[in-house]
């Protein structure tokens, strides 16, 4: 986790940490893995340079400054997404997928506005990342109440 660790965080942050390291384990191809606030602030990641399990040369070849950039272009696929849907009368944004030549980066809206970003292998299965992003937001979703997410922004401006 890019976050100093868990100790002092409420029991519901805890338990983001560990449904995101889950997500990571879990899935085959994932790169990094980040969740994004309604106002583009990284609250949540998994970074793959940091993370011990993820040593493989195949692992770190995520965005350059990894979560940070991560949740940059996962603020703007999102922002961009929803405009062209309100722009279309399309309704609210489920979720976005762009494939690369080198990889793929997928968002998926949580509840609250937030947003969960997942940058994977160009060779993983689609529907697999698809499918434990919404077991994530699915968890989540109901959780990350405003204090939560303040909770969340802290402890990753002090790791």
């Amino acid at each position: 986790m890019t976050a100093t660790g868990t100790f002092g965080l409420s029991s519901e942050a805890r338990n983001l940490h560990w449904l995101l390291k889950n997500l990571v384990e879990e899935v085959p191809g994932a790169r990094s893995v980040a969740v994004v606030s309604s106002d583009g602030l990284l609250l949540l990641s998994s970074d793959a340079e940091q993370n011990a399990e993820a040593a493989t040369t195949e692992r770190r070849k995520g965005p350059r400054g990894s979560s940070a950039d991560l949740a940059t272009i996962v603020s703007g696929i999102g922002s961009l997404t929803i405009g062209a849907a309100k722009l279309m009368d399309g309704g609210g944004v489920k979720q976005t997928m762009v494939a690369m030549e080198s990889g793929s980066v997928f968002v998926m809206a949580i509840s609250d506005g937030s947003l969960l970003g997942v940058h994977a292998t160009p060779d993983c299965d689609m529907s697999v990342v698809a499918y434990h992003m919404a077991l994530f937001v699915g968890r989540a979703g109901h959780v990350l109440t405003p204090e939560l997410r303040d909770e969340l922004r802290k402890s990753m401006e002090s790791a």
